[in-house]
C-alpha cells in the first residue's frame, strides 16, 4: 500500500495535518482487485472534498472485501474529517471504531496508527496516543515505522531527545528507511549538530531522491558549516600571544 504522505514537520498543527488517505496499489486477482479499485476511486473523491460520495466508495470496498484494511482506514479518515468539520463527537467515535477495525486486520498499518494517535490527541487523550504507539513498538520490535511515529509524537510534545532515541532505533532496524534518516537529520539540525544532520540528510536522499526539500536543507547546511569553518579560521588568525607567555620550542 502506498499512502499520500503529508508534511513530516512535527508542530502540533503539522502532525494533525498529516492524516491522509491511503492510495492503494491494485492487487492481482479476486475481490481485492474490485475493493482496491473502489478505494482508489474514493481516494480521488476524498481529495477533491467530496467526502459523502467518497464514503460510499469505501463502504463498497469493505462490502466487496471485508478483510480490506485500507477500506476501513479510508472510512475512518473520512469520518474523522467530517467529525472535525461538524464538531460531532458521535462521528469522531465512529472514526475511532473504524481505525481500530483497520488495526485488527493489519496490526502494522502505519497510516492508521498515526491517524488514530492524532484523533486521540485531538480528543484530549494524549496519554492513550502514547500508549497506542508504545504498544505497537513493543508488539512489533522489528518494525521501524513504529519508532518513527512514536518519535513524531514525542517531538510534538516537546521531547526531542526521546524522539532522537526512537529514530536512532528506527535506523538501526532499517538502514534503508529514508523517512527515519530525514527525521533524524532534522532533529540534529535543530539541535545544532550540523555535520551529523548533513550526513543524515545525505543518507536519506541517497535512498529516495524524490525529496527536493532535502536538497534545500543540504545546501543550507553546507553554507552554515562553511561559514562556521571560516569563522573559526578567522578567530585563529587574530589570536595574540600574551606577554610573558612561554615560547614554543
Amino acid at each position: 500500500m502506498a499512502a499520500v504522505s503529508g508534511s513530516d514537520r512535527l508542530t502540533r498543527v503539522g502532525y494533525r495535518q498529516i492524516v491522509t488517505l491511503a492510495l492503494v496499489t491494485l492487487a492481482l486477482a479476486g475481490c481485492k482487485v474490485a475493493a482496491d479499485g473502489q478505494n482508489l476511486q474514493g481516494a480521488r473523491l476524498y481529495q477533491s472534498g467530496q467526502y459523502d460520495v467518497a464514503m460510499q466508495k469505501f463502504q463498497k470496498a469493505v462490502a466487496t472485501d471485508p478483510t480490506n484494511a485500507d477500506g476501513y482506514y479510508n472510512m475512518a479518515c473520512t469520518m474523522h474529517r467530517m467529525g472535525l468539520a461538524r464538531n460531532d463527537q458521535n462521528v469522531l467515535n465512529q472514526a475511532e471504531t473504524l481505525y481500530n477495525q483497520c488495526l485488527d486486520l493489519d496490526e502494522n498499518h502505519t497510516d492508521c496508527h498515526r491517524a488514530l494517535a492524532v484523533l486521540l490527541v485531538e480528543t484530549g487523550r494524549s496519554d492513550k496516543a502514547f500508549n497506542l504507539l508504545k504498544n505497537w513498538a513493543v508488539r512489533s520490535p522489528g518494525v521501524a515505522d513504529a519508532r518513527i511515529e512514536l518519535a513524531r509524537l514525542y517531538e510534538e510534545f516537546g521531547d526531542p531527545e526521546a524522539a532522537k532515541t526512537y529514530l536512532t532505533e528506527a535506523v538501526n532496524l532499517d538502514q534503508y528507511n529514508s523517512r527515519a534518516w530525514n527525521a533524524l537529520g532534522r532533529l540534529r539540525e535543530q539541535s545544532g549538530e550540523y555535520s551529523q544532520a548533513l550526513a543524515n540528510y545525505q543518507r536519506s536522499y541517497s535512498l529516495n531522491q524524490f525529496q527536493p526539500e532535502i536538497m534545500e536543507r543540504m545546501a543550507a547546511l553546507n553554507q552554515t558549516i562553511a561559514s562556521q569553518y571560516a569563522g573559526s579560521l578567522s578567530a585563529g588568525d587574530t589570536r595574540t600571544v600574551n606577554a610573558g607567555s612561554p615560547t614554543n620550542r
